[in-house]
């Protein structure tokens, strides 16, 4: 599972995929097996899942975000340092809110939905400075 922490490196080989789908957060009141989950959210407060949004409507889930869901395609170690940081200061000098899940292999970050094209160009921008670097 062990991946890249070296943040010039992640940086250098930075790149964005971005789902077609729109995603969703919604709160249920037990974890539900349902096709279309992307993350499951535990909190004092109650369950959050994050799914797409079309199976959202199917099964009837009130939500009142849509996102887009970004997936950072290098593999950067668990324990790395800044890459969040970075990816994130970038979207925030953008103006794009952004929401942060990793997984074991890859960072997500879901970004409203009107906004994901300039969120993936934000974060494009950052592999081509740092290949200018």
């Amino acid at each position: 599972m062990s991946g890249e922490s070296d943040l010039d490196v992640m940086l250098a080989s930075l790149d964005v995929r971005m789902d077609e789908e729109p995603v969703v957060y919604a709160l249920v009141p037990r974890v539900i097996d349902e096709v279309g989950i992307r993350a499951v959210v535990v909190e004092d407060e109650g369950i959050t899942v994050v799914m797409g949004r079309d199976d959202a409507d199917e099964i009837g889930l009130a939500y009142e975000f849509v996102g887009a869901w970004l997936t950072l395609t290098v593999h950067s170690a668990l324990d790395s340092v800044g890459l969040t940081a970075t990816f994130s200061r970038a979207l925030a000098d953008a103006q794009i809110p952004c929401n942060v899940l990793a997984g074991a292999h890859h960072d997500h970050v879901v970004v409203p939905w009107e906004a994901r094209h300039d969120a993936v160009a934000a974060i494009r921008a950052l592999s081509l400075r740092s290949e200018r670097e």
